[in-house]
């Protein structure tokens, strides 16, 4: 069996629980692969996973490794996986009950992986599947911006929120959001207008927007609904029961849940390809070094980006 390395833990708790660890990665099933990671990124998703927040849907058996979000080269295909093949340099996540993207391999179901294009180096590749494919998700299946619409993003300098941002743009769309009042010239930068801050009064934006991204999940309903243009749609990626259940009512608010699609994946990995979507990386550090890294980024001891792993 080979043995590697990956970063797990034994119990559901704070970042005191991760250990860098030796494992064997079990062979490709049918529809996986097996990849050696060469970068891998962290989401605010990985601690709210390991806090045990999301335990009804990854469930109690441990070790469990961290992470998704992945770039690197095939190793091997389990039975079925014709699109991929050993050698490939990829990009993808990791599904929600395995993970374990932080480690030197990583066994993936293969719809959830593409081929990364050859310009993008494995550090940015590695910062855009869940990002991307939620803000490609939020916008093309939910609210399809169109040339002359205009997006309001909540939240517009985080990853999903940049990513939309960018998205949204490159359809043509203008885009308005909020950010921290110290950041306003980073918003500014990616094209945003009007640039608000979190707390903003929404009556002088009202039916501006035909629709309404919120990646922070904290934009009051009532503020949402005044932004929005008459038939426009909101749409929320931070679910929660309630979000739910308001989702599930007739209406335009809209919980939406990421899934791995590999042709929406695609489009991601275009983008990022041909330099209209670009994630700013705040931090590269080795596998080592990285259960001290992820703790600060959790703390918010680090701004302005991606923490990327590097393995190998």
């Amino acid at each position: 069996m080979t043995t590697a390395k990956r970063i797990q833990y034994h119990q559901y708790g704070g970042p005191e629980v991760l250990r860098l660890e030796d494992f064997e990665p079990a062979p490709p099933g049918p529809g996986e692969v097996l990849v050696r990671v060469r970068a891998a990124a962290a989401n605010p998703m990985d601690w709210k996973i390991r806090s045990g927040a999301m335990k009804m849907l990854t469930g109690r058996r441990f070790p469990r490794g961290l992470g998704h979000d992945f770039a690197g080269v095939v190793e091997a295909v389990g039975d079925g996986v014709t699109r991929l093949g050993v050698g490939d340099e990829v990009l993808g996540g990791a599904p929600l009950k395995t993970a374990g993207a932080f480690a030197e391999l990583v066994v993936v179901e293969a719809k959830g992986v593409v081929k990364k294009p050859a310009d993008l180096s494995f550090e940015d590749a590695a910062a855009i599947p869940t990002v991307g494919i939620t803000a490609f998700q939020a916008l093309a299946d939910l609210g399809k911006p169109q040339p002359g619409q205009a997006v309001f993003v909540h939240g517009c300098l985080g990853g999903v929120g940049r990513a939309a941002v960018q998205m949204a743009s490159a359809h043509g769309a203008s885009v308005g959001g909020s950010c921290r009042a110290t950041a306003t010239h980073d918003a500014r930068d990616l094209g945003v207008a009007p640039i608000v801050e979190f707390d903003f009064d929404p009556t002088a934006l009202s039916g501006r927007f035909d629709i309404v991204l919120d990646t922070a999940g904290t934009l009051p309903a009532k503020a949402a609904q005044t932004l929005l243009k008459p038939g426009g749609r909101i749409i929320d990626i931070t679910p929660t029961p309630a979000k739910f259940a308001r989702s599930a009512l007739p209406g335009p608010f809209k919980v939406l849940i990421a899934q791995a699609v590999t042709e929406d994946l695609e489009e991601v990995a275009r983008a990022a390809g041909q330099g209209t979507l670009r994630l700013p990386i705040a931090r590269t550090v080795p596998l080592t070094q990285a259960i001290a890294a992820l703790t600060e980024f959790e703390r918010g001891m680090t701004k302005g980006g991606k923490l990327v792993i590097t393995a190998g």
